[in-house]
Parts: C-alpha cells; structure tokens; sequence
C-alpha cells in the first residue's frame, strides 16, 4: 500500500447522481487535494441490467460542473474492466479455505433455524462443495474475537465476528458481489482512504475482513452522515428531489451548491456558513465531520443560492442567465430578444432571485408583443377604481418625463387625489404593463420598455376593462 494519499467516489451509473454523491465526492476530492494526493473516478458499471451509457456521462458532466473536472481526478476506470481480478480473487479464497461453496437456499435456512431475520447459519460450511452451477461461494467469518474499524468520522466502532453470517461473494450464476469487487477494485487502485455514506457502515467489518484474506492493508474509513430531509427521513430518490443535474437545470450555481453541500456534516470556523470555496478548501477537516445525520434543507439552498446570485458582478449575472433567455425555453419569438434591454434590467432583477430559471418571468414583459395573460393577476389588480386611475395615468404619461423618478412622482400624485397609497395606485398599472402585480421595480421597468411600449399597454387594459376580452 501506497503512502501517498488515494481517494476514491465509485457511482453506479444507474441514474441521476445523487447529491449525497456529490457531497461525498467534494469530501474525498478535497482530502486528497489537502495531502497532495489523488482522487480516483470509478464507475461501478457490473449491474449490466441498470447501467446506462447516458447516466454516466451524466455523472461526470454533474462533477464537472461541480468543479471536478477531467484534470481533477484520474480514470473514469469501469469496474467491469477489472472482472479477471475479481474471479482471481474469489478463486484465491477459495484455495486458502476462506471461502467455499454453498448450495443452500433461503428457503432451506428458514427451515433450519425457524427465524426469517437470522443470517446464514453455516450448514454448508464443511461439507466441502465442489463448483457447480447454482452454487454461491461464501466466504468464512472468524468465529472468535471482533474486528475493529478505524474511522476518522466515527472512531473505532468495533464488530463482533460471531454476529458476522458467512457472506456470499460470488453469486450462483458466477457474478461476483459487490463487497468482493469493491475491494479488489479499491486494493487494484492503491485506495488509501474510503470515504462513503454511514449506509455502509454496515459492510465495513466484511470489506475489512476480505481485505485482510487478501493480504492487503485495509484502508482508513470515513462513514460521513446520511443525508435527512425536513422529516428526518433518509433522502430518497423515489420521494426526495436528489438529482444535482435538477438543481443544475433550475438555476442553481455551481459555487452555492459546492458551499451547501460541504455543510452537510462540517462547518467553518466562526458559525460562517456562506464563505469562499478557499476558506472552504483550507479549513476543512475530514476529522471534524459530524457523524449525526444532515439535513437537506431545499430553503437554505434556495438561500444561499439568492446570496451568491446577488454577489455575482453585473456581467456575470447576465451570462449566467442566458441559457433562460433563448427561445426555448424563453417564451418569446428569438428575434424579440435585445440584449441591450436586458442588460438594463439586468440589475434590477438581480436582487429579486433566488434560481436563475426565475428570470424568465420577471423579464418576459419586455421581450413579448403583448404581457402574459394571468387572470389571478388581473382580478386582484382591476378594481372598481381601476378604469379611471388607468385613463388618468395613461393621459399623464403621454407627457411627463420618461425616466423612473418622474414616473412614480405621476402617479404618486394620481393615487392621492384618489386617497390610493402608492402600492394600491401602482397595482393596476403594473398588471397592464407587465402582467403580473409581482416583479421588477416597476418604474424602472417602465423606464426601460419605453413610452410608447407603456402607453399602449396601458390602452389595451383600458379596452379589455371595458369589453371584458384581453385584447393582443
């Protein structure tokens, strides 16, 4: 074994990849950047039945976006390439008397022992089974003393060897097991350190035990926490919105998610949470990981995600909308879209989100021929009073000053005269504009759509008022 430090992540490209996946992968990456050593991508690509050629590069296009790029790991390895080495491995066992052959069914150990929950109970231990189709090998668990695993999360939990049943490594129909693979595969690549969920905690003290029937030194172990949501239930990808890709198309950054889910068991000093990936990469300690379960908080997300949207400088913020402003998913027509106009609003509409896919919505209004058509919007702005304040400020408008300051002063005066505060006068207005009564600032929208753009919406609502049909 190496001195020199190896992590590993080790997906199954059996879907999305999972964000307690990519928490785990950002842990391993990170403590080996942090010991000058190496990160190794392995996909686990042996369950032929699942795997697809579309969720692994799913996978590495998650990582890359994530920061873990091509040049940040060594393979993609596939462990269906190393299947010599782990029929090399279960014959070893085999032929060192650690492992033997078992024709035994479930329905055989249920009759012996009476008890649906008790493992193995041995029966075929010494009778010496020649191969044959339909027998599993099994490897032979110590009967005496415990095995200790070496955690830098949890300790040194230790296993009493007796609990252990004799465990299959080799299946029937000659398919090797994942517990075998994984451990060949890890020794085959110098893993010095394996950082994984506390769902296989379980599987360590066998792992352990098939490491050392190997002649290999086992590796450190990190058991980081599963990962709960808001009832505290394990994330499931049948219940639990889990896939990064998700997060990725909505309009999540990069730097929020990468921040996030290194909170997820760690934390910086000083109670920070939203700190510079640097802060992050220097004060990290694998040992400091707190073993109880993390909770994914979607509302914290959303969060930080607003927070290091708003940090963005202008430029950025707009290229990093342009996937949601080309036409699909933009509901404009492509030619409608100005660049110029967009840049305008651009900071207006950037303290306003909290996922780039929400500006769509918030700009859509200056792009579009005519504005959405929302009749919620629409019945809570055009009150009574709506028609006439309308006519007033369209006349005004045709005259004042078109520039923010002058337009809020305009109707400012208008809702008095009307005993209307400014947020009941700007209601109706805003519908007719933008067709919604949330968005951007109002007058500086306006501002930017121009007058006559203004006006003529502010004329269609008026028609629309009196003939109860939108019109546009």
């Amino acid at each position: 074994m190496t001195s020199t430090v190896r992590t590993r992540i080790a997906p199954s490209p059996t879907g999305m990849f999972h964000v307690g996946g990519a928490r785990t992968a950002l842990f391993s990456w990170l403590y080996a950047r942090q010991h000058g050593g190496t990160f190794v991508l392995r996909v686990e690509d042996t369950d032929a039945s699942r795997n697809r050629p579309e969720w692994t590069e799913g996978i590495l296009s998650a990582m890359a976006w994530l920061g873990i790029g091509p040049d940040e790991y060594e393979g993609p390895y596939h462990q269906s390439d190393n299947a010599a080495a782990h029929a090399e491995a279960a014959a070893r066992l085999r032929e060192s008397g650690l492992a033997y052959y078992c024709d035994c069914a479930r329905e055989d150990v249920l009759t012996r022992t009476g008890d649906p929950h008790r493992g193995y109970d041995g029966f075929c231990r010494d009778r010496g089974l020649a191969p044959a189709p339909g027998r599993a090998l099994r490897f032979r668990t110590p009967d005496t003393g415990v095995t200790v695993v070496r955690d830098l999360v949890r300790g040194a939990p230790e296993f009493d060897n007796r609990t252990l049943e004799d465990f299959v490594v080799v299946r029937g129909d000659g398919s090797v097991l994942f517990l075998l693979a994984n451990v060949v595969d890890d020794a085959t690549q110098r893993i010095t350190h394996v950082i994984r969920a506390e769902e296989h905690l379980p599987n360590t003290p066998k792992q352990q035990l098939l490491w050392e029937a190997l002649d290999h030194t086992p590796p450190v172990w990190a058991h980081v926490p599963i990962i709960v949501n808001e009832k505290r239930q394990k994330l499931s990808k049948r219940r639990d919105k889990v896939a990064l890709e998700s997060y990725r198309d909505e309009g999540y950054l990069a730097e929020a998610m990468r921040n996030y889910l290194m909170l997820l068991g760690w934390s910086p000093s000083d109670d920070r949470e939203i700190v510079p990936w640097s802060v992050i990469e220097k004060e990290f300690r694998l040992e400091e990981v707190n073993p109880s379960p993390a909770f994914f908080d979607e509302k914290k997300l959303r969060s930080f995600n607003g927070e290091y949207i708003r940090a963005l400088p202008v430029q950025q913020f707009v290229a990093a909308c342009e996937p949601w402003l080309v036409t699909p998913p933009a509901p404009w027509p492509a030619d409608r879209f100005d660049p110029a106009i967009f840049a305008a609003l651009a900071p207006l509409a950037q303290t306003r989100l909290g996922v780039l896919s929400e500006i769509t919505a918030l700009v859509d209004f200056a792009f579009l021929d005519s504005p959405v058509d929302d009749d919620a919007s629409w019945a809570k702005a055009m009150t009574a009073q709506a028609p006439e304040l309308l006519r007033a400020v369209r006349a005004a408008y045709a005259e004042v000053p078109w520039e923010a300051g002058a337009l809020k002063a305009t109707l400012e005066e208008l809702g008095a005269e009307r005993e209307l505060k400014l947020g009941r006068a700007q209601a109706p207005v805003r519908v007719a504009v933008t067709g919604r009564t949330v968005g951007l600032p109002l007058f500086e929208s306006m501002a930017v759509l121009g007058r006559d753009r203004t006006l003529a919406r502010l004329d269609a609502a008026l028609a629309r008022l009196t003939t109860g049909q939108p019109t546009g």
